[in-house]
């Protein structure tokens, strides 16, 4: 089970990859790591409506469409697997605007509903670690040495550097837990 105290100490992170930006867009792929460590990543298949393809956003994420219908996970199955993870708990995103909207879309896709909350990194983070983030995860990218755009990936990225820009800022997690990677 995990306590308050680690949650605070590590907080649980969703991010997604997506088709591109805008109203259009659906999410690809989901990268989350847990407040306990434990990591969970999958590449969604596309429903039969979902037809916005970004090249841009494909060059970043290096994900093709024929990977995801052959590779990805039906929506309703990701879903539930996410609710497993992260049910009654509170997930955090560093770009929620884009991330909490291609919940919403794969979770109405499933005709499912989120058993856990997904705010904003802010409303965790300090004023102090939100000044130091950018620099913090461009530091944390180095140490972790990742090459590849994932979510997955991005998802242990923004934990980590929401963990050292904390101990940058003079805060210890609760009960001197560290489990930073550096």
């Amino acid at each position: 089970m995990i306590t308050n105290k680690q949650q605070s100490a590590f907080p649980s992170i969703l991010d997604f990859e997506a088709s591109g930006f805008g109203s259009e867009s659906y999410p690809i792929e989901v990268g989350i790591v847990a407040a306990s460590g434990q990591r969970y990543c999958t590449l969604i298949r596309p429903q039969r409506d979902w037809i916005h393809w970004s090249n841009e956003a494909a060059r970043i994420h290096q994900i093709s469409r024929n990977s995801l219908i052959q590779f990805g996970k039906d929506v309703r199955e990701v879903c539930v697997e996410m609710n497993m993870l992260l049910k009654d708990s509170t997930v955090y995103s560093d770009a929620w605007t884009h991330d909490n909207g291609w919940l919403i879309r794969l979770y109405h896709a499933a005709t499912m509903a989120p058993t856990f909350k997904l705010s904003p990194i802010e409303a965790i983070a300090t004023e102090t670690q939100l000044a130091l983030w950018d620099e913090t995860k461009l530091q944390v990218q180095r140490n972790l040495g990742v090459l590849r755009h994932r979510a997955s990936s991005d998802a242990l990225i923004i934990q980590q550097t929401f963990v050292e820009s904390r101990r940058l800022a003079g805060r210890k997690p609760p009960g001197g837990v560290s489990r930073a990677i550096s």
